[in-house]
């Protein structure tokens, strides 16, 4: 169950710059019995092993060669904000839903803007948003980071449909996400392995369940972006509202519960 959920997961998710790991959240909470905040490094760990096939076909493509600087530019935010939210994990264990309540509040609106079809003169209302976030991408990778250090999901999956929205393209945003996700990932996952011993519960990752996912994700990442370029410009962009939609449900969904 878990080599599928990966492979299917990151299929879907990976050509819009996604690894996958938010979808992965509740599969493991609810069908592979992984415990929290235990599920927090395995989704990290997940993203470790999934990532390196999307990036490699992304790499033969060349497309980081458009994508290098803004990489550059959101790791710069995401690397430390990961470090700080690893810690909040560990040490503080905050109030989950009110990082929840504010997903929901910023990917919904984006969600809708990126689905719903464009009318000649619109003005998106969270593009306005969105390109804030664009203007301040260091700013913006550094709440993100520290959100995803908190669950462990990278931070593709905010940061892609935000940089989307405000104007840049699902080619140059889904490299450079995903590459984010994944060095973001390597840095949270050590950050726990290293705060393991000064936390009374468990943190390090469920590694059996974690390699399976992350084989399967790897399968399907590679699959992914095989399929990207027979998907045209406005099909991705929907897809990633689509996702961001989802994304932002699940997490309405668990304040309801």
């Amino acid at each position: 169950m878990a080599f599928t959920a990966g492979l299917v997961i990151a299929t879907l998710t990976t050509p819009v710059g996604i690894s996958g790991a938010v979808f992965l959240l509740p599969v493991q909470l609810q069908f592979l019995s992984v415990s929290s905040p235990q599920v927090t490094p395995t989704n990290l760990l997940f993203n470790i092993v999934s990532a390196p096939g999307a990036l490699w076909k992304f790499h033969r493509r060349r497309a980081f060669s458009d994508s290098a600087a803004l990489t550059v530019r959101l790791l710069a935010g995401t690397v430390p904000g990961v470090l700080l939210g690893a810690a909040v994990r560990v040490f503080l264990a905050p109030g989950e839903d009110v990082a929840r309540l504010l997903a929901v509040a910023l990917l919904a609106p984006i969600g809708y803007g990126l689905v719903r079809p464009r009318r000649a003169g619109d003005a998106a209302g969270p593009g306005r948003v969105s390109r804030w976030v664009t203007a301040h991408q260091r700013t913006a990778a550094f709440v993100v980071g520290a959100f995803g250090g908190v669950y462990g999901i990278g931070g593709g999956s905010i940061l892609s449909p935000l940089l989307v929205a405000g104007g840049l393209t699902v080619g140059l945003v889904a490299p450079a996400a995903l590459a984010t996700t994944w060095i973001t990932s390597v840095v949270g996952a050590a950050a726990f392995t290293a705060l393991a011993p000064l936390s009374a519960g468990t943190v390090s990752p469920a590694w059996g369940i974690g390699l399976a996912c992350g084989l399967g994700g790897l399968i399907g990442g590679y699959l992914g972006v095989m399929l990207q370029p027979r998907i045209p410009e406005r099909g991705l962009r929907a897809g990633l509202g689509a996702a961001a939609l989802a994304v932002s449900a699940l997490y309405a969904a668990q304040l309801l519960t």
